[in-house]
């Protein structure tokens, strides 16, 4: 489109955020008479950029944390910054398409990094291009089946729903161009200190990231009592962004779990010698405080955490009975074509949505009878013939067309009303429900996991992606972008996504691998420390639990777990957050908090209440910063560990030595690495990223009270 010098308003209609009085129509900031420039080579190539960044960096966190970092914000920050750097200023609507494009990013990851990984947990082997395929089927599938709703949700319903995610971003477009250069370059300036950080840590490994209070006071390692702390910038970020409240509640279940239930089940359990749980045999004498937390604690946790999500789905049945019903009515009423639609409420082609919808659908059917086709059997031939596997294949398309249909209202209504996607709770009933349909139709074993896995998968990443993308038609409603270009290209988007996500996961497997050989017994367990990522092994275990090894698994902790999410809702405790906490291990929780704790000091800090406000306002920008940093270098520290790329931190790191041998990366810390010193160091240089960041803030809040009074 050709920009003709339209009017530059940059302040919304005071009816943007209220119900519309009768006869009243909402006009938005750019007329549909105004064909300012919006799909542009700029606004298109730019989005693509943010889509591979961020896309590697939320998964990336997602993995290493069990968080993902929220991209939309940065996302529309940095294009108005980068934007402002062009001969001819971006136009807002690029802005918003820049953001659009880009906002794939994270639903794509999200969906990802909550299911995938439970394959590698569960040892079943995952090609990229089945995870590249799950992703990009869900994300188109979850697109098209929210465009008939579009018009309902944003327009109809005008008003009457918050849209709080969609009401922050929208605000920086239009009013944050004025400090826009600001907060682009605090938040480019967090981006480089995050990099530098965590990249001297885990490629160069000049100091000791892995703080333990038995290593650094010489106390508590007797009777298992150990605090550790993970001093890496993608940790303190987090916790910087996800406030102080939320961060103590994760901190409070690692206490329970780490520091009261662990020494326990040692103090007690020490005594009774060689016994038997959950097929596996146990001398918790001989037990570290990690190993009696994997056996016995994170099943809780596990417990805790599916129950949650339940819990979460059940707590919003009046949003889920409701926007199922409205979704239907939306449909009964889409679908007819005018020429008369003014450019502003242009949607995709009914016809095209309908063939994207039917594709989809016949294309994750063909997806799950090659999964079935492919998957090995006990002698390492196939384990199921043609017809078994069209069967299979035809339930799974069933299931999970079915299962994104009903949720896609759902997790659009979450987004639009309270801001949250229950895409956990949702995903986890998908995957018990694929099972069940698997279990009936006499799938059973790991073919069965794999295909009920990519199933949650590609659910996961429609639900996530009709969530996000109401939030996107929202901001172009109130904006006046053109819908049917938001729509036609966030499939690139998606395209793009899918790749780089199909690309990490395996990546970050063969440098740090989900699962290691437990040092005492030699089985096989999650890798808590390196990819602990919560989501993807509570449905590991489910699966496994249901498909393959029901008897040996650890149901009474489940159990457990599932009465600690009980206790909590009644004491009126977030559920979710305190399960993470229980299942996390406490150096990833007390990283977090001591991200959250500098973050409500810094927002102390200041001689008026205006200075105090601003610094606390530079958080979004400072966390984001180091996050996207830290994980964008966390990749390129993982593809220096990758065996078949040679390995080449072997020749750069100080404090560790890496050896190759027989294709894998062997690796020894020095000795003052190891111990007080090279702790100590870490503790010094966590300090200091506390106080850049108190620095960074201060320039911040300088450069948009400056930008406020101009």
């Amino acid at each position: 489109m050709q920009d003709t010098q339209p009017r530059e308003s940059k302040i919304l209609p005071s009816n943007a955020y209220r119900k519309l009085e009768p006869g009243e129509v909402y006009e938005p900031v750019v007329l549909a008479s105004d064909l300012r420039a919006e799909v542009t080579p700029w606004s298109i190539g730019l989005g693509v950029i943010m889509v591979i960044v961020f896309t590697a960096a939320c998964a990336y966190m997602a993995l290493r944390a069990g968080n993902a970092i929220e991209a939309s914000i940065p996302i529309a920050i940095l294009a108005i910054f980068f934007g402002k750097m062009r001969k001819t200023n971006s136009t807002l609507l690029e802005n918003v398409m820049v953001q659009s494009v880009g906002q794939a990013a994270g639903v794509v990851a999200a969906g990802a990094t909550f299911v995938i990984p439970a394959l590698y947990i569960n040892g079943l082997e995952v090609s990229w291009w089945q995870i590249f395929l799950a992703c990009l089927i869900g994300g188109s599938l979850g697109t098209v089946l929210i465009i008939p709703l579009r018009k309902y949700f944003v327009k109809d319903l005008h008003g009457e729903l918050p849209f709080p995610e969609a009401t922050a971003i929208n605000n920086i477009l239009v009013t944050g161009e004025s400090s826009a250069g600001g907060a682009g370059k605090i938040l480019l300036m967090a981006f480089a200190m995050g990099a530098l950080f965590d990249f001297s840590i885990e490629a160069l490994h000049l100091w000791n990231s892995n703080l333990s209070s038995v290593d650094i006071l010489g106390i508590g390692g007797s009777i298992r009592f150990d605090i550790g702390l993970s001093a890496i910038a993608a940790l303190f970020g987090l916790g910087y962004i996800i406030g102080l409240r939320y961060a103590s509640i994760i901190a409070s279940g690692s206490v329970l779990a780490v520091l009261v239930m662990v020494p326990l089940v040692f103090v007690f359990g020490k005594e009774m010698g060689d016994f038997a749980f959950a097929g596996t045999t146990y001398d918790i004498a001989t037990m570290s405080s990690s190993q009696i937390f994997g056996a016995f604690i994170k099943p809780i946790g596990i417990g805790a955490i599916a129950l949650s999500g339940l819990i979460g789905i059940l707590r919003m049945w009046k949003i889920v009975v409701g926007s199922i019903t409205l979704g239907f009515k939306a449909f009964t009423g889409a679908g007819k074509e005018t020429d008369d639609v003014e450019r502003t409420q242009l949607d995709m082609s009914p016809k095209n949505v309908l063939l994207i919808e039917v594709g989809c659908t016949l294309a994750m059917g063909l997806l799950f009878f090659i999964v079935a086709a492919v998957t090995p059997g006990d002698g390492g031939a196939a384990a199921f013939g043609i017809g078994a596997s069209i069967k299979f294949g035809l339930v799974g398309m069933v299931v999970g067309f079915f299962l994104s249909f009903l949720f896609t209202p759902v997790a659009a209504q979450a987004i639009a009303i309270v801001g949250v996607n229950p895409v956990s709770g949702m995903t986890l009933i998908t995957v018990v429900l694929a099972i069940g349909c698997m279990i009936l139709v006499g799938l059973k074993g790991s073919a069965g996991m794999i295909i009920a896995l990519i199933i949650g998968t590609a659910v996961c990443t429609a639900l996530s992606t009709s969530g996000a993308l109401i939030t996107d038609f929202k901001i172009g409603y109130w904006l006046g972008s053109t819908p049917r270009a938001q729509q036609r290209w966030k499939f690139l988007g998606m395209v793009v996504a899918a790749l780089v996500v199909a690309l990490v996961i395996p990546l970050m497997d063969q440098a740090y691998h989900f699962v290691i050989p437990d040092p005492s017994t030699g089985v096989m367990v999650s890798n808590e420390q390196a990819l602990p990522a919560p989501q993807a092994n509570m449905l590991a275990a489910v699966s496994r639990g249901l498909m393959e090894d029901p008897a040996n698994q650890p149901w009474i902790l489940y159990g457990l777990g599932g009465i600690v999410a009980l206790m909590l809702l009644m004491a009126d405790v977030p559920m979710l957050a305190f399960a993470l906490g229980m299942y996390l291990p406490i150096s990833i929780n007390s990283a977090v908090l001591a991200g959250a704790a500098v973050a409500w000091i810094i927002s102390k800090t200041g001689g008026s209440e205006e200075v105090r406000q601003a610094r606390a306002e530079q958080g979004t920008l400072i966390a984001s910063g180091l996050m996207a940093g830290a994980a964008i270098f966390g990749i390129i520290s993982a593809v220096l560990r990758v065996p078949d790329a040679g390995a080449l931190i072997q020749y750069i790191s100080i404090g560790v030595d890496f050896e190759l041998a027989d294709g894998q990366l062997i690796e020894q810390a020095h000795h003052w690495f190891e111990g007080f010193q090279g702790q100590m160091a870490g503790l010094v240089m966590l300090c200091l990223l506390a106080f850049a960041c108190f620095l960074m803030a201060r320039l911040g809040a300088k450069w948009q009270l400056d930008a406020d009074k101009n």
